[in-house]
Formats: structure tokens, sequence, C-alpha cells
């Protein structure tokens, strides 16, 4: 009997370990890995780690069968173009619902965070996958120029009602890989 509990115990926590984190977006897929030791400062990505209040949108590209990143940081808007020959890298990369995530550290808690790079509402609202979302007020907001929203990047809160930013997992593992999922 007391094995019987012992078993029921087991499988109810480990029902409760794979609900997740409800706050994780699950509506796209986000898979990204990226690898900060085969990619030292001064790359935007690797940049950001550490840097409350730095953020890059991240976009994907194969151009005659190599994958690039596009990248482009928050605070003064430079890009970079990064190109990934590490097989963990370029094995599979999916970034949300339109090829954008938007990843760096926030200013409120100093912890690593990763969004979706289109709007919220307008994905929701309007169908399609298309709302890019731009930096606005030094790369402090992200803002949606078809329903005029804007997002704080640092916690992902519409600045009027409305959904906030789709959230990813986001962490920077021992080994240097930095990887967004969900």
């Amino acid at each position: 009997m007391q094995r019987k509990h012992w078993l029921l115990s087991i499988f109810i926590m480990l029902l409760a370990a794979c609900s997740g984190d409800s706050s994780i977006s699950k509506e796209y897929v986000c898979y990204f890995i990226f690898n900060t030791q085969l990619h030292p400062l001064p790359c935007h990505l690797t940049g950001i780690l550490g840097n409350p209040g730095h953020f890059v949108k991240v976009q994907t590209s194969v151009i005659q069968g190599v994958r690039h990143l596009q990248t482009t940081r928050n605070y003064d808007h430079a890009t970079e173009d990064v190109i990934l020959r590490n097989e963990i890298e370029k094995s599979k990369c999916e970034l949300g619902a339109n090829n954008c995530i938007i990843i760096g550290t926030s200013s409120y808690d100093n912890q690593l965070v990763a969004y979706d790079g289109q709007c919220p509402n307008c994905l929701k609202e309007k169908g399609g996958t298309n709302y890019p979302l731009t930096w606005q007020q030094n790369g402090t907001l992200l803002h949606c120029a078809k329903c005029d929203r804007s997002y704080d990047v640092n916690n992902g809160v519409c600045n009027s009602s409305g959904r906030t930013l789709l959230k990813y997992y986001a962490v920077l593992d021992a080994n240097g890989l930095l990887r967004a999922w969900n």
C-alpha cells in the first residue's frame, strides 16, 4: 500500500513538472541555439549577456546553403551578420511566428528573456504572422506600426490594453550555449 502512495506521488510530481511555465508561449515554435564560445565579443548576441537592458532582434536566413543570423541591437540599432558553421547551431532554428525573436537581459531583474518579434495583439486579432516590432525610445520599447501598441522590452508588458509579448524560455548554459525555446 505504501508503495502505491509512493508511485502515485511520483506520478503527480511528473505531471506537475510537465505542465511547465504558463507564461511561456506555445503558439509558435521557438528553437534557437547559439554558441557564445565560437562567437566571442564583439558579437552582439554574446554582448547582451550580463548587461541589463541590452537586447537584440534575431532573424535567420540561409544563403548558399549556409545559415546566417542577422541581429539588430536595441540601444544603437547596429546590425550584424553572423555565419553559423557549427553543427549544433545550424541543425535546426525556428524563430517564432515569423522568423524573429528578441533576446536580452532584463534591467528589472537581470534575467535573460526571449520574446517573439511579432506583435502578439495583431497575431491574435488579425491573423497572419507579419506584424514586426521595431525599437523605440533608445531600445526600451518595441513598437507595432499596425496597431500602434508599444511593449516594455524588459518585462513584455503592453503600454495599453492588450496581450503581453509572447515569451520563450531563455538560458545560457554551462557550456556557453545561449538557448531560446518553448
